[in-house]
């Protein structure tokens, strides 16, 4: 299994539910291989969500960036017992950890900001319902158009022809024909 990303992101779901979501990304595939929303900074969700992708395989590198809960020796310990490489991007770098911050946005302008969740239950059960059409029906470019379960589950390349390319030859591009 290739590079895992791991980070925490704050959401704001109404003034009442302040939430905070943690996500393991597959570098390769970018698919999200674990995640978990709390309405508390307490580091358990951090280690259940690093734990259920453990579960699931085991990375040679595991990067983060250098909050708090991925510095804390809980979490470096559960790693290193998995024997996996720790990998912390550098300070105020975001752009080290590219994909998680790719996802974050995705997640916030197609998903959080386009609804008014009543409570966290509500919230958790409609981004979970995101993340399956992000990581089994939503395309993605960088992916040569597959999804990143097809990739990450199916042990897909990019480069594999399983979906058709999108065809440029009758696209319209601003000019009437005479």
């Amino acid at each position: 299994m290739p590079v895992i990303l791991g980070n925490r992101y704050p959401l704001l779901l109404g003034i009442l539910h302040p939430m905070l979501t943690v996500a393991v990304i597959d570098w390769h595939s970018r698919y999200i291989v674990s995640w978990r929303l709390e309405q508390t900074m307490d580091i358990p969700f951090v280690l259940a969500a690093a734990q259920s992708a453990l579960e699931q395989g085991k990375p040679e590198i595991w990067n983060s960036d250098q909050g708090s809960h991925f510095t804390s020796p809980q979490y470096t310990t559960l790693l290193k017992e998995a024997g996996v490489q720790i990998s912390m991007d550098g300070r105020n770098r975001a752009v080290d950890n590219i994909f998680t911050e790719r996802f974050w946005r995705t997640l916030k302008y197609e998903e959080v900001y386009t609804k008014e969740y009543a409570n966290p239950r509500e919230a958790r059960e409609s981004i979970r319902t995101f993340i399956h059409h992000y990581n089994h029906e939503r395309p993605h470019q960088s992916l040569g158009y597959h999804t990143p379960a097809e990739i990450y589950l199916k042990g897909m390349r990019p480069e594999d022809p399983i979906r058709p390319q999108a065809s440029t030859e009758h696209t319209y591009c601003g000019k009437e024909s005479a």
